[in-house]
């Protein structure tokens, strides 16, 4: 895995990290007969072929993003604003649109999906802006963004499966993007993004140290990589987590803590994973 704090290749490194993250869940998947597809996962009316319909459809906006960000304009203009003036979800509605097609058409649609993306990031200028539904990333943030993404949803598949997935180094870039999002994840919630820093002091997979922001900050978020991963995610709720929180910043965040685009989701409940 490239270090997000080291020079070089950070896109490719990255891409290659992505590339491997969606072969993990692939592997998941790929072999599933029809009742697998149709498992239901802890995202609440969300089968196994919903999440992997969601990431389908991620990838081709996040595409478009990077090929063509006037077309990107134009189409959140059109059909994904009508839906929301309906009242309707667009994510929803283009999870379940794809939900209804045939496992084998669905697989091979991400599977073309995530190659697109990957092909239309490496070709995108670093220093571009990259729109979205949020605010804009350069191809590197949109790169750990997808990353984050596939993560994300492959723990809902793999817990709708009963599988425990080994953590990697590619959490490393899941844990950057937590700590980046802290005061979006603030303004989230009509809370003004606080001016004391926060560092991570986390456990890495191979049980080694990540410290990750300014030394020295008094507010530190300590614990496992995964744990503090799958908070971010929100995947598992705060108390089923061996994470810490030393100062009012990372104590008042960790409840709050989102790394992903969108109104703030209602999480998991204590002891589930539903």
């Amino acid at each position: 895995m490239t270090d997000p704090n080291t020079p070089g290749d950070v896109l490719g490194g990255l891409l290659a990290d992505l590339r491997a993250e969606s072969a993990v869940l692939d592997d998941l998947v790929a072999g599933l007969p029809a009742e697998g597809w149709a498992r239901p996962t802890p995202a609440e009316g969300w089968t196994v072929a919903h999440q992997i319909a969601h990431l389908a459809w991620t990838d081709d906006w996040t595409a478009l993003a990077a090929r063509d960000p006037e077309g990107f304009g134009a189409s959140l203009g059109g059909r994904f604003t009508e839906l929301l003036t309906a009242g309707a979800d667009p994510v929803e509605d283009g999870a379940r649109a794809g939900a209804a097609a045939e496992p084998a058409a669905l697989l091979a649609r991400w599977r073309a999906g995530r190659a697109a993306v990957l092909a239309a990031l490496a070709a995108a200028p670093a220093g571009a802006r990259l729109p979205w539904f949020g605010p804009p990333m350069k191809p590197a943030s949109m790169a750990t963004a997808r990353l984050m993404e596939t993560w994300a949803h492959g723990q809902d598949v793999a817990d709708a499966l009963g599988t425990t997935r080994e953590p990697t180094d590619r959490l490393r870039h899941i844990a950057h993007l937590g700590l980046r999002t802290l005061g979006f994840a603030f303004g989230l919630h009509g809370l003004p993004a606080p001016e004391r820093p926060v560092r991570l002091e986390l456990t890495a997979p191979d049980g080694g140290a990540w410290s990750i922001g300014p030394a020295g900050a008094a507010d530190v978020v300590a614990g496992p990589a995964l744990d503090f991963c799958l908070l971010v995610a929100q995947r598992r709720h705060r108390d089923d987590l061996a994470l810490t929180a030393a100062g009012p910043v990372a104590t008042a965040w960790l409840p709050i803590a989102q790394a992903f685009a969108g109104a703030p989701g209602p999480g998991r409940q204590p002891g589930a994973r539903a």
